[in-house]
C-alpha cells in the first residue's frame, strides 16, 4: 500500500508522526546558529549582541509573518502550507552556508523566518480542528516534543561539525535533514478535512477584525504576554551560555559547549508529560510550576560550579517547555473562535519575546556579565506569576 494510502488509512498515527517531524525540522532549521554564534563573532569581527541577530532576524521576520500565514492557511489549507514552507525553509538553509558574509547571511536568515511561519500556529490549528479531541493533546505534546528534539539535534549537529568542518557544513547539513523531513511530512499528514474549507475561504478577508477580536480578550492577551516571557528568558539563556562557558574559568571547547544542548531531551520529557500532569492540578498549576522551575533554574546558572551551571540550564529548560505546552494548548482551545489567528497570536508574541529579548540580553551580557543576565533571565517568569492572575482556562471542547 503507497504511503499516502496508508496515511488515511491510519490518519491519527501519521498525522502524529507528520506533526512530531514538522516540530523537528522547523527548530533544527531555526535553531542550529544558536551554539554558531561565538564562531561567528569571532570570524565576522561583531559583537555577541549582533551574533546573536542570526537568530533573531528569524524569529523576528517570522514573528511578523505569523499573522499571514494563518490566512494562508485559511485560503490554501493547512498542510499545503506547511508542506510548501518546510520545503522552502530548507532551501533557504542551503543558501545560509553557502552565504559570502554577515549581511548575507543576515539576510538568508531573516528570509527564513518569513518561510518557517507557515508552520508553527498552522500546526496547532491543524491539531485542534483536524485531528480528534481524544488524540489532539497527545498529538499538541508530540508537536513541541518533536520541536525540542530538533532544537537540540540542530545544535548538537551544529555545534560537532563546526568543531570538525566549519560552520557552513553544518548549516547544509541541517538543510539536507530539512529537505528530508518535508518530503516525510508531505507523504505522511492527511490532507485537511474539506468540510472546513467553505468557512475558511469566507473568513480570510476579515483578518484584522479576527486579530482585534482576540487582542480584545483578556484571557488570551496574558497567554500571548507569557509566551513573549517565557521565550525571552529561554533564548536569551541558551544565546549566551556558550560565551560563558567558552571564557574563563571554563575555556570550553564548540563542541563541548555543544553538549549543553543536549539538555533539551529534559524538554521533551517535560513537554509530553506536563499535558497529563495538567489534567490532575489543572492548567495553573501546571504553568506556576513550569515559572517556578526556569527561576530556580535561572538563579543556578549564576553559581560558579559547572555542575550548578548545568542543572540550572536544565531545569529552566524543564520549565520552559512544561509551561509553553500549557500555553500554547490553553490559545488553541480557550478562543471563542478563528483558532488559527489565535494561535498565530501567541506564536506572534511567543517569537517576538526571541527577537526583543535576545539582543537586550546580549548587551547585559557584554556589559554586566552574567550575573545581571541571570536576574534578566529570571525577571521573566517572574513576571508570568502576575499574568496567571488574568488568564482564564477553559476545558478542552
Amino acid at each position: 500500500m503507497p504511503v499516502d494510502q496508508l496515511a488515511r488509512a491510519l490518519p491519527c498515527d501519521h498525522a502524529n508522526i507528520a506533526l512530531f517531524t514538522a516540530g523537528f525540522a522547523t527548530f533544527a532549521l531555526m535553531y542550529c546558529v544558536q551554539p554558531l554564534l561565538p564562531l561567528f563573532a569571532t570570524q565576522f569581527h561583531v559583537s555577541p549582541a549582533q551574533a546573536a541577530w542570526t537568530l533573531s532576524a528569524t524569529t523576528l521576520v517570522l514573528a511578523v509573518s505569523l499573522l499571514g500565514a494563518s490566512a494562508a492557511a485559511d485560503r490554501f489549507g493547512r498542510k499545503r502550507v506547511m508542506v510548501s514552507a518546510l520545503f522552502a525553509s530548507a532551501l533557504l538553509g542551503a543558501a545560509s552556508a553557502a552565504a559570502p558574509g554577515f549581511a548575507g547571511l543576515l539576510a538568508m536568515r531573516a528570509l527564513m523566518g518569513l518561510t518557517l511561519a507557515g508552520l508553527p500556529a498552522v500546526a496547532m490549528t491543524y491539531v485542534v480542528e483536524d485531528v480528534p479531541a481524544a488524540q489532539s493533546g497527545g498529538a499538541i505534546g508530540l508537536f513541541i516534543g518533536g520541536s525540542a528534539i530538533g532544537g537540540m539535534s540542530g545544535r548538537l549537529m551544529a555545534a560537532g561539525l563546526a568543531g570538525a568542518a566549519s560552520w557552513r557544513g553544518a548549516l547544509l547539513c541541517n538543510a539536507v535533514i530539512g529537505f528530508g523531513c518535508a518530503i516525510m511530512l508531505a507523504r505522511l499528514l492527511p490532507a485537511d478535512r474539506a468540510s472546513h474549507l467553505p468557512a475558511r475561504l469566507g473568513g480570510s478577508a476579515n483578518l484584522a477584525r479576527k486579530l482585534i477580536r482576540h487582542l480584545r480578550d483578556p484571557s488570551l492577551r496574558a497567554l500571548f504576554a507569557l509566551g513573549f516571557l517565557l521565550m525571552g528568558s529561554f533564548v536569551t539563556t541558551y544565546n549566551y551560555i556558550g560565551f560563558r562557558l567558552a571564557a574563563a574559568p571554563y575555556h570550553l571547547s564548540p563542541h563541548q559547549v555543544g553538549a549543553v544542548f543536549s539538555l533539551y531531551l529534559t524538554g521533551v520529557v517535560s513537554s509530553t508529560l506536563m499535558g497529563k500532569l495538567a489534567l490532575r492540578i489543572g492548567p495553573p498549576g501546571a504553568m506556576a510550576l513550569g515559572l517556578a522551575l526556569m527561576m530556580l533554574g535561572a538563579t543556578l546558572t549564576s553559581l560558579a560550579p559547572l555542575i550548578a551551571i548545568m542543572l540550572g540550564v536544565a531545569l529552566l529548560t524543564i520549565g520552559f517547555f512544561a509551561a509553553h505546552a500549557v500555553a500554547s494548548a490553553a490559545v488553541a482551545t480557550n478562543a471563542p473562535g478563528d483558532r488559527a489567528q489565535a494561535s498565530a497570536l501567541y506564536s506572534f508574541f511567543y517569537y517576538a519575546g526571541s527577537s526583543a529579548m535576545g539582543p537586550v540580553g546580549g548587551i547585559i551580557w557584554h556589559s554586566w556579565g552574567w550575573g545581571a543576565l541571570t536576574i534578566f533571565i529570571a525577571a521573566m517568569p517572574a513576571l508570568g506569576f502576575v499574568l496567571l492572575g488574568f488568564a482564564q482556562w477553559r476545558a478542552q471542547p
